[in-house]
């Protein structure tokens, strides 16, 4: 059973930042990709951003990022770690939510998708 455990999440102002880490039970190289979602009270959950680790490229990984986020929000993977990290500047009182790491796995002809329990961000002054 994959293991993902956050941390990183805390109470900043707005233009602050904060870094979100999320541990894996295993490498990050053997997941389809790992992800950041988040919600906030009374919305859906929506994909912040994704990595897939590509050791065959220069950069190493492959991300994706919600417009809303693009230019602030900064996605990496430690393998020597099992880790992706979320990096987020300049944040502002609409990223406040829960985030949750997500890694998906191709397992018998399935996607599987495990999560963590989350982790609260709060962008208020």
């Amino acid at each position: 059973q994959v293991q993902l455990v956050e941390s990183g999440g805390g109470l900043v102002q707005p233009g602050g930042s904060l870094r979100l880490s999320c541990a894996a039970s295993r490498s990050i190289y053997s997941f389809n990709a790992m992800r950041w979602y988040r919600q906030a009270p009374g919305k859906q959950r929506e994909l912040v951003a994704s990595i897939t680790m590509v050791a065959s490229i220069t950069s190493g990984a492959i991300t994706n990022y919600a417009d809303s986020v693009k230019g602030r929000f900064t996605i990496s993977g430690d393998n020597a770690k099992n880790t992706v990290s979320l990096q987020m500047n300049s944040l502002k009182p609409e990223d406040t939510a829960v985030y949750y790491c997500n890694a998906r796995d191709w397992v018998r002809g399935s996607w599987i998708d495990y999560w963590g329990q989350g982790t609260q961000v709060t962008v208020s002054s």
